[in-house]
């Protein structure tokens, strides 16, 4: 199991990430979590029942297996808050993970194998291309 780092312990994003002068609006970092890897899990948005901020989000999201998260967005990172859409169970004490992949990677087998077989696709699609430019070189 991957941990990136403990609830203790405050992980930080890529600069890249960094938006309005060094401070990042948290809403919007949701969404591009969701829309990044939507594809490889049953159900997952933005909540819009729990209160976001610039410094917190919170995202629901069901495996393929069908368990139900609600992660926490933060500068420290994500981790999961509940097993339950829109609840956040206080009592609740998990790590953090710097990136989405990680946690759906401890969470999810189903994430795993869908994520693994959409990487080998795009190779495929790689290697056809490549085929047909050194097809049309010769």
């Amino acid at each position: 199991m991957e941990v990136d780092c403990q609830p203790e312990e405050a992980c930080t994003f890529d600069e890249d990430s960094i938006e309005l002068g060094d401070v990042k609006d948290m809403r919007l970092e949701a969404e591009a979590v969701v829309n990044d890897v939507l594809f490889a899990v049953s159900e997952m948005h933005v909540s819009q029942n729990l209160g976001s901020a610039s410094d917190v989000a919170y995202i629901n999201v069901e495996t393929r297996e069908g368990n139900r998260y609600c992660l926490e967005l933060t500068e420290a990172g994500l981790r999961v808050v509940g097993h339950v859409f829109d609840q956040v169970d206080e009592d609740l004490s998990t790590q953090y993970h710097e990136t989405i992949y990680s946690l759906l990677d401890t969470l999810s087998p189903g994430y795993r194998e869908a994520f693994g077989n959409a990487l080998l696709q795009r190779l495929e699609m790689l290697k056809q291309t490549d085929n047909e430019g050194v097809a049309l070189e010769t």
